[in-house]
């Protein structure tokens, strides 16, 4: 209190019994993974999609990060952190300074004569895409010229004719290049302008180069150098982590399924260690819903409240292609969680959304084999008539049923983050039942805000939350250690997971309504 020393009038501003405690925001997601551009293994935040080309360059063959940021923005997702990998240090250069990108195998290729061809799209499979070199359209063609087929599962899909090997607007380089959605061409070696024979060659994927592979380091990274996922921990908004090029390594040959599942765990380790974040993992391309439920119970055992898994791939325009082609859904999930915590709120499970820009899904399953996959915590992607194609489970991968629902997690990340943050002014405070009571009505005005917003179950407060912070909680040695301790109990709302409509015959003109 002050001290007054002469007379007069004196106004003083006091703190008011309690203190306001806002929600912390709930769907900000990080990417790791492989960029065209931007520096290596540095979190940085982009806000749109134009920021992220202006940093980290645009589509790039051989990874779904740029597909994957693109799509969580196209589904409503805000913030995100991008986090850069594939750092190749040389023999004499330390990881942290090292700006050479390390590259993946590289996409199906072939030799016809002194043509070098390459396939543009790297998921497209070794052998899909044959070339043939056939004579020219047209009257009296010129010796040197030809025609250039481009094949996919035995159709033609381009073609490119009255094509040489000389200078100027024919030139097949310049001609498939500025028009292919397929391939690329380049001549190997210099030669003459003669037409090469007529041939047919299929494109096959070249040697791996086991100097470039992708290790699980690539993706953890470490805390100290702030690399990988790992160098993520020093950032506490993050409440989602993807890593959409896992699979894309997968894919193309450059890490094995054990290397995924050792990154997968990983990544769910990360989570509960941070306690504010939750994994979306991908599932393996290519797998049945036999396969995947295999995989899922026998190969990766995961068991944690943390982490998430979707299945299966969804069907997308590559931009860089300009072709349909399949890919991880985690980056349009992540979105999925921004849009619904905007519209509905965090306590609304992010299930039965559309999913926007998507095409078609890998595989469409039976309500017989989804029965299989629920139990499990594999959060099926479905393809309904006249409804879309939509989201349609909200498990986490965890055997405790008491948090078997991604929503009931994330509520308590949400409600748990924003006490901590909003209580910070607690600390050093006097220790005493004036002290209890601000935390009591600080922390129960917040919790009935939430109910209101129909986080929490319960026709009145009373029935939603308590919150205990006494004598009882506060003995005298808890006192002495230096702590304070508040008790918080909340009913959070479950999913309507099941939903059962009972109907029976009865004998017309019969009440059913009890006097």
């Amino acid at each position: 209190m002050p001290t007054y020393q002469s007379p007069g009038v004196y106004v003083e501003e006091v703190a008011a019994g309690a203190r306001p405690l806002a929600g912390v925001g709930t769907a900000i997601a990080a990417f790791v993974g492989l960029a065209e551009a931007g520096p290596f293994n540095r979190p940085l935040l982009v806000s749109n999609w134009t920021e992220f080309t202006s940093t980290f360059g645009g589509f790039l063959a051989g990874s779904y990060l740029a597909q994957s940021v693109y799509g969580y923005f196209m589904n409503g997702g805000g913030n995100c952190y991008i986090v850069r990998i594939g750092q190749d240090a040389g023999p004499d250069v330390p990881p942290a300074r090292s700006l050479r990108a390390k590259e993946l195998p590289g996409a199906p290729t072939a030799q016809i004569g002194r043509l070098q061809v390459s396939v543009i799209d790297p998921a497209v499979q070794p052998g899909e895409v044959t070339v043939q070199i056939a004579d020219p359209g047209g009257e009296s063609p010129a010796a040197d010229l030809f025609k250039l087929l481009v094949k996919r599962g035995g159709q033609v899909v381009e073609e490119f004719d009255q094509a040489s090997l000389g200078k100027g607007k024919q030139n097949v380089v310049t001609m498939v290049n500025a028009a292919s959605k397929l391939i690329t061409v380049e001549e190997a070696s210099a030669g003459t302008v003669e037409r090469p024979p007529n041939s047919e060659t299929t494109l096959l994927a070249p040697p791996a180069q086991t100097a470039s592979r992708l290790s699980a380091d690539d993706y953890v990274g470490d805390v100290a150098e702030r690399s990988g996922f790992a160098g993520l921990e020093a950032i506490e908004e993050i409440t989602m982590l993807c890593v959409p090029d896992l699979m894309s390594a997968y894919q193309q040959g450059a890490i094995d399924l054990d290397t995924v599942q050792a990154v997968q765990t990983a990544m769910i380790a990360h989570c509960e260690l941070m306690g504010d974040r939750i994994a979306i993992l991908d599932a393996p391309p290519g797998f049945n819903a036999q396969q995947i439920k295999e995989w899922r119970v026998d190969k990766a055992r995961y068991d944690s409240m943390y982490a998430t898994l979707y299945w299966p791939w969804i069907q997308t325009m590559n931009p860089l292609t300009g072709l349909l082609s399949y890919m991880p859904p985690s980056g349009h999930v992540a979105g999925i969680w921004g849009r619904n915590d905007d519209t509905r709120g965090v306590h609304k499970a992010p299930a039965n959304e559309v999913i926007r820009g998507v095409i078609d899904i890998e595989i469409n399953i039976t309500r017989n084999e989804h029965d299989l996959l629920n139990p499990a915590g594999i959060n099926c992607i479905r393809a309904f008539s006249g409804r879309g194609i939509r989201i349609w489970g909200a498990r986490t991968l965890s055997s405790d049923p008491a948090w078997r629902y991604l929503n009931v997690r994330r509520l308590f990340n949400y409600l748990e983050s924003s006490i901590l943050n909003g209580t910070n002014w607690v600390v050093f405070e006097p220790n005493d039942q004036a002290l209890w009571a601000k935390i009591r009505r600080t922390i129960a005005a917040f919790l009935v805000q939430e109910w209101r917003a129909g986080a929490l179950f319960g026709s009145t407060p009373d029935e939603a939350f308590y919150v205990k912070c006494d004598s009882e909680t506060n003995p005298s040695e808890g006192i002495d250690a230096g702590q304070v301790v508040c008790e918080i109990g909340v009913a959070p709302v479950k999913p309507a997971e099941f939903v059962i409509f009972r109907l029976a015959q009865f004998s017309g003109g019969t009440s059913l309504v009890s006097e």
